[in-house]
């Protein structure tokens, strides 16, 4: 059971996108940093376990010099303290009236991939020191939008899916990372968006436009679990690695959590249904566990001036 705690009050309530909460605990200064969007801005938080807010900036998506172009992405420090890198997004071979965005990311080892409206994935090489971050690879697997990549240590082992990525067709690609990304698996989709993507122990965990989510073997692309999880469409999905807990958020104002596990005997992913929140008339866009082990989340929603916080009884 989890009961709701403090919230974070908000300077501007969360962009209705999905996905829109990021949060990164310290664990060395029991702090935790929250992040989301809002327009061309991102408000970043920090905040002790009791919810007393320690700090809150707000980050303006800044211009390139000399360079006129409609998008540009943009790595910061972790707080925010200092933009250490930007890179300008090609723009030249969308249609007119094609919106233009970049969307879905993740960092797996030294490379940070993220999204784009053209179905392309830029890939980043981020040194371990210094400012020397470059466009190392763009992959190309997908023909429409990206919705969401996720990314997974994968521990040194040899061809073990460490990266995902998915897009508005609800079409799943499954990588290898590396100084050259190697594609392990392609997951048809079925014409539905995917707009949050996990991966947990080689599994797959996508949650889709229709309320449900799927966990797919990340090597083989079997199906294993299908859950009819909502009566709209998922908004966000997160994991917490250390107690194989899966969150799930969406349109309906529901939030649940859910327990996986994988059968010694058959090998299958089985999932049990934990635990579920009702965030009163709103839309959800945002959930994330604020730790390893799932025992405490975080909520935001659309005109919601605040983050919820929930942790266990």
């Amino acid at each position: 059971m989890y009961r709701r705690d403090r919230p974070l009050l908000l300077r501007s309530c969360p962009a209705a996108l999905y996905n829109n909460l990021c949060v990164l605990p310290l664990p060395a200064s029991g702090l935790a940093q929250f992040a989301l969007v809002h327009g061309s801005n991102c408000e970043l938080l920090s905040a002790v376990p009791s919810g007393l807010p320690l700090s809150q900036r707000l980050l303006h998506a800044k211009e390139g010099a000399g360079l006129n172009l409609p998008l540009i992405t943009q790595i910061y420090e972790s707080d925010g303290s200092v933009m250490v890198y930007w890179h300008a997004l090609d723009s030249s071979d969308a249609p007119p009236a094609q919106a233009l965005f970049a969307r879905g990311i993740a960092a797996s080892g030294h490379y940070i991939c993220v999204g784009t409206w053209s179905g392309r994935v830029l890939v980043f090489d981020v040194p371990a020191k210094g400012p020397n971050i470059m466009l190392s690879e763009e992959l190309n697997e997908h023909r429409v939008p990206v919705t969401d990549i996720a990314a997974e240590p994968a521990q040194g082992q040899d061809c073990v899916a460490d990266v995902v990525t998915a897009d508005d067709s609800g079409l799943l690609c499954v990588w290898k990372s590396g100084p050259e990304f190697k594609l392990l698996t392609r997951i048809s989709g079925f014409g539905i968006p995917c707009p949050s993507v996990q991966l947990w122990q080689g599994s797959v965990a996508a949650g889709f436009g229709d309320g449900q989510i799927r966990i797919f073997e990340a090597s083989s692309g079997a199906l294993h679990v299908q859950i009819n999880a909502h009566a709209r469409s998922i908004s966000a999905l997160d994991l917490a690695p250390e107690a194989g807990k899966l969150l799930s958020g969406a349109e309906d104002s529901f939030v649940h959590i859910w327990k996986l596990s994988r059968n010694p005997d058959s090998g299958c992913i089985e999932v049990e249904h934990c635990h579920a929140e009702c965030v009163t008339d709103t839309l959800v866009c945002g959930a994330r566990f604020c730790d390893p082990k799932g025992s405490s989340f975080a909520v935001t929603g659309y005109d919601l001036s605040e983050i919820l916080r929930y942790s266990c009884v």
